[in-house]
């Protein structure tokens, strides 16, 4: 299996598709399943200031964020999808 490293500020994420139906069988209209997230797969190590200082990205492995509607670059790996983002692209990230 290949496995990719990110360079620089840029972020490897897979995107969390959201159910239709909850687990009773509710299903659910569409605009609540909108929410573009996403799971942090890998991270770079950051980018440079002017004075060579690393600047490191400001989420890690295992984090949800929020996605951009537009944007990133689409990566297949294997049977799976990943989207590459730039770490001021993710919008924020979600806790529960």
């Amino acid at each position: 299996m290949k496995r990719l490293i990110p360079t620089f500020n840029r972020i490897l994420v897979k995107k969390v598709i959201q159910p239709a139906k909850t687990e009773t069988g509710i299903l659910l209209p569409e605009k609540s399943t909108k929410l573009n997230s996403g799971k942090v797969v890998a991270v770079g190590p950051g980018s440079r200031d002017r004075d060579g200082k690393l600047l490191p990205v400001s989420v890690k492995e295992g984090d949800t964020v929020l996605l951009p509607e537009y944007g990133g670059t689409e990566v297949k790996l294997g049977e799976n999808e990943y989207h590459l983002f730039r770490d001021e692209d993710i919008l924020g990230t979600l806790h529960e």
